[in-house]
């Protein structure tokens, strides 16, 4: 074989081993752990086929009490990126397994670490001396700020600049996927504005203090809670005080969390005739809720029908 012949096959191999390389350089995707499905949700919106994501704590947990298990480490161990809901949320088990995963990539302050608080609208931001006989109060506000569509487009955008700057070669391509989520979620607005007109104002009653940012955005009215004090029980004194309350303000819907108990909540229902609903803090609280857009289609969809039945 002549030296140009073979010259001309080397030149056709490394164009064949380069074009194999490239999917190989592009299919290494940035792997991202969440805290909570929400976070995960909205990190799968923004990432697309250049990340891996998975959370941590279920849909149908608490997120307050997630039980630390050795899995957890491993996860955190190969994880480029750790993105936290924050807020002390997840006080009570996050932050041992991010010390334990060995893991320099997602330590508070890293470049790997990443608080999606800070992108957030923060309501209830306690005043004054904070002690343990006012409950689980969060002393930087509540962290179940992800219930207003609002702070999920805030979050979002914050999560795309944060991959741009982690994988700066795919930033154009998270700052579109950023777009497309973003005209997404205002068509979505639109439409759980029309559903939620109707009910402007209305009042309910909630087990936990989770909806604080959902009832802002959607013009609803909290005017009490099960729990006496953030994380404590019902008791059976508040219990008669809330009953007392909902008579009051002819209150006749009842908001609980998939994770509590419906012994106290059926009990007010059946003692003022309201309507007690379960509902959704998360996605994946329920199988069909399989992303940030079918959670608030689903809520919405159980509040509109409680409201209106009245």
């Amino acid at each position: 074989m002549s030296w140009q012949k073979i010259r001309a096959l080397m030149i056709v191999l490394a164009g064949l081993c380069a074009m194999a390389a490239a999917p190989t350089a592009h299919a290494r995707k940035l792997n991202i752990i969440t805290s909570t499905t929400d976070m995960a949700a909205l990190a799968s919106d923004v990432g697309g086929d250049r990340v891996s994501v998975d959370s941590i704590a279920r849909g149908y947990q608490d997120p307050h009490f997630v039980e630390a298990k050795p899995s957890f480490l491993l996860k955190l161990r190969n994880a480029d990126l750790l993105i936290a809901v924050g807020l002390d949320l997840e006080i009570g088990w996050l932050p041992p397994l991010v010390t334990q995963s060995g893991n320099p990539r997602i330590q508070v302050g890293a470049a790997g670490y990443l608080d999606a608080s800070q992108f957030a609208e923060i309501l209830d931001k306690p005043t004054g001396t904070i002690t343990r006989a006012m409950g689980d109060v969060h002393p930087l506000g509540n962290p179940h700020y992800w219930l207003d569509p609002d702070n999920g487009r805030r979050i979002a955008r914050g999560i795309a600049g944060k991959l741009g700057e982690l994988e700066p070669g795919n930033a154009g391509y998270f700052q579109q996927r950023f777009q497309d989520f973003d005209k997404r979620l205002t068509d979505a607005e639109k439409k759980w504005d029309a559903q939620m007109a109707p009910y402007n104002g209305a009042k309910l009653v909630t087990y936990h203090t989770s909806w604080a940012n959902f009832a802002k955005h959607f013009h609803l009215s909290v005017v009490g809670f099960i729990e006496p004090r953030p994380g404590i029980p019902p008791t059976p004194q508040h219990t008669i005080e809330i009953i007392n309350l909902m008579k009051r303000e002819n209150v006749k819907v009842v908001v609980v969390e998939p994770y509590f108990d419906l012994k106290t909540p059926n009990s007010i229902g059946a003692a003022t005739g309201a309507k007690v609903i379960v509902v959704l803090p998360s996605v994946g609280g329920e199988k069909q809720v399989s992303d940030y857009f079918k959670l608030f289609d689903y809520d919405i969809g159980l509040l509109t029908s409680a409201l209106g039945a009245k």
